[in-house]
């Protein structure tokens, strides 16, 4: 793994972490200390805002900078039910940007992960990282509240949102906004966008100091915001469609990394990001042991009795755990 990999090979490797494939660990140990350098960006927010649309011109717009950035974007999108891929794949999207070398598109399926990100996605990024790719950027796949868990990779959340379509509203009680180091109002062009940033103003100023990804869903152990770290989320204007307000959006991304470096809680939301990382696969492998060595008649009957009420799920997994011990 000390050579670069190539597109095919990096698309392969892609591929054998999402499916699980034997040796796919053994990659990603080697890769492992190579990554650390890219920028790592989210972008979130309701189905229809525009996210795609957006996402393509942040790589046109830094690929065209003097010193462009290697670019990789990671579209995670809705599993089909039939196959498990994803659906929109990315030869459907963003299809004009597939013949510049330097950017690196991946769609794939959240397979019904939770948070909008695939269970993968961490990983997938990490290779991108250990390959090159200066600007990783995380497309979610749209699905309401469930979107923080993008909060667990990303150094910087873009929210975005629509005028006209009372999505401002939803956010709100979503609580997604508390996760937004910047608020995009995409579609600003059209009747209603002054009216959209108003409300999302008087939201943001009633959102809890210290929650999302800077607190709460960051990880079980993390702190409400250091007293260094100085940040007040932007709310930028943007026409995606007509390629406006993009300057202004990647300069806000740039101050953005500038304020995490200065405050150190870049360093501090890296190793919240760690922990929660960790302890979920954590969760994930103890379940999968124990599933494993429940025995097979204690696991139905618990499921026959939760099934007709004698047990409640809570007291039916106790039952199980005790099982497991000596």
């Amino acid at each position: 793994m000390e050579h670069t990999l190539t597109r095919r090979e990096l698309a392969r490797l892609i591929t054998r972490i999402e499916n699980g494939e034997r040796g796919a660990q053994d990659a990603l140990n080697a890769l492992y200390p190579r990554a650390g350098n890219a920028r790592i960006v989210g972008v979130t927010g309701a189905p229809g805002s525009g996210k795609s649309t957006l996402v393509a011109e942040m790589a046109r717009a830094l690929r065209g900078q003097a010193d462009p950035p290697r670019v990789a974007i990671v579209a995670v999108d809705p599993s089909s039910p039939f196959s498990g891929g994803a659906i929109l794949g990315d030869r459907i999207r963003m299809r004009d940007l597939h013949g510049d070398a330097g950017v690196f598109i991946r769609s794939m399926a959240s397979r019904g992960a939770l948070g909008g990100i695939a269970a993968a996605t961490a990983d997938v990024v990490t290779v991108l990282d250990a390959s090159g790719y200066q600007m990783i950027l995380i497309e979610t796949v749209g699905a309401g509240q469930l979107e923080v868990d993008v909060a667990r990779i990303a150094q910087s959340v873009i929210v975005v949102e629509a005028p006209g379509a009372g999505d401002e509203i939803q956010a709100v009680k979503a609580g997604i906004l508390e996760i937004a180091d910047i608020v995009v109002v995409n579609k600003a062009d059209r009747e209603g966008a002054a009216q959209t940033v108003s409300a999302l103003k008087s939201a943001l100023e009633l959102a809890p100091v210290g929650a999302g990804h800077h607190g709460a869903h960051a990880g079980p152990a993390a702190p409400a915001g250091h007293p260094s770290y100085q940040w007040q989320t932007p709310i930028v204007k943007v026409s995606a469609l007509n390629r406006e307000g993009i300057a202004e959006l990647l300069d806000a991304l740039r101050r953005h990394a500038e304020a995490l470096a200065a405050g150190g809680e870049g360093e501090r939301r890296r190793r919240r990001q760690i922990e929660a990382d960790i302890q979920a696969r954590l969760r994930e492998m103890l379940l999968q042991r124990a599933l494993h060595a429940v025995a097979r008649a204690d696991y139905q009957q618990v499921l026959a009795d939760a099934g007709r009420r004698a047990l409640h799920p809570a007291e039916a997994a106790r039952r199980l755990l005790e099982t497991l011990q000596p």
